[in-house]
């Protein structure tokens, strides 16, 4: 049984003010295995700095000289990190007291898993599950597990197997994380913890939800996250682009010749809503960047394959999609997304078998 003793934890940060004391006050309650404290500050233009400065001397503050995303944070925290098992946090995390134990006991019982992560909650409404791991669907999304659920509804007890990560709060083996390459700084945000994952579980590496350890989740970044309301324009563009970066990066050639079909429904369908949210120009533009970014793909991709252990088929899901809650509130919504998660479920129950 391995033994996971000393622990880094690293914080990722981007005018994140108004979160960090709420984040750096959990950290200073997760007991004796936290060694080192780094804040990662991605250029920062609020307080953060002056902040950590002035309450919190005992955190080493790691100032970027500009603001490439969560990505270049992260492994520039984990590459710094004086020890192997690395608490990567968000800026507007709160871990509970007991999270950090209860992660390394996790992780110790099960010697083939190199990240486990949190159930995250609404900081606003602590009994409603916001983020709690996810399965790889073959489209290159994300199905969710518990998305918006009550807590007391929340499928999954103790310690499960698990394939997406969601990145607000896991502790990760951070020699074996780098070793798979690291977060992937071209992606700067979304889909990054996506490709981590599958990555990580392509190499044959365990990856765990641990449901009774739970995170505070709060608002997110202004202008990038989504809670519903106004879709950002930032975020049409990356997934726009994201998504396909992933998908030829990481999937064999025939999973993505079986899955084209879904894949290309789906495409219409997204270019739908972006035209509905008026974000088409940043949608054809994610499009143009990811056809210009090809050939860095190409070799990111002869790394990924080069470490495969584990089949697409073995690693892929048919569905459920995930759904915003707000895209449900009308009965003609909820029927098309009935419709929409049955036919993509429908030709993967046909075409994964064909898949690599």
């Amino acid at each position: 049984m391995r033994i996971v003793d000393a622990v880094s934890v690293v914080v990722c940060n981007y005018n994140g003010e108004r979160y960090l004391a709420q984040c750096l006050d959990a950290v200073r309650g997760l007991g004796s295995r936290v060694e080192e404290v780094i804040v990662v500050d991605n250029a920062s233009t609020d307080g953060s700095a002056a902040l950590i400065a002035s309450r919190y001397p005992e955190v080493e503050l790691i100032r970027m000289p500009s603001n490439g995303g969560p990505c270049v944070a992260r492994n520039a925290g984990m590459r710094a990190a004086r020890n192997r098992w690395v608490l990567a946090l968000d800026n507007d995390a709160i871990p509970r007291p007991d999270v950090l134990e209860k992660l390394c006991a996790a992780l110790e019982a099960h010697p083939d898993a190199v990240a486990a992560q949190t159930r995250n909650v609404f900081a606003a409404e602590e009994s409603r599950v916001h983020y709690d791991g996810a399965d790889f669907h073959y489209l290159g999304l994300l199905a969710l597990r518990n998305f918006y659920r009550p807590l007391a509804e929340a499928e999954g007890k103790g310690v499960i197997a698990a394939h997406g990560l969601i990145a607000i709060a896991i502790l990760l083996d951070r020699d074996a994380v780098l070793s798979c390459g690291g977060y992937d700084e071209d992606f700067f945000i979304l889909f990054e913890d996506f490709d981590l994952a599958l990555r990580l579980k392509i190499a044959g590496h365990g990856i765990l939800s641990v449901e009774d350890a739970i995170c505070l989740h709060q608002g997110g970044t202004p202008g990038i996250s989504f809670r519903g309301g106004t879709y950002p324009k930032i975020r049409a563009f990356y997934h726009s682009r994201n998504r396909w970066l992933l998908i030829v990066k990481n999937y064999r050639w025939r999973t993505v010749l079986v899955a084209l079909p879904g894949i290309a429904l789906y495409e219409l369908v997204w270019l739908a809503f972006t035209l509905r949210k008026g974000h088409f120009r940043a949608h054809l533009a994610g499009k143009l960047s990811f056809a210009a970014a090809l050939g860095k793909v190409r070799a990111k991709r002869r790394r990924t394959q080069g470490a495969r252990r584990v089949r697409d088929r073995e690693l892929l899901i048919g569905g459920p999609l995930t759904f915003s809650p707000e895209l449900l509130q009308s009965a003609p919504w909820r029927a098309l997304a009935r419709a929409l998660d049955w036919t993509f479920s429908a030709w993967w129950s046909l075409a994964r078998n064909l898949s690599a």
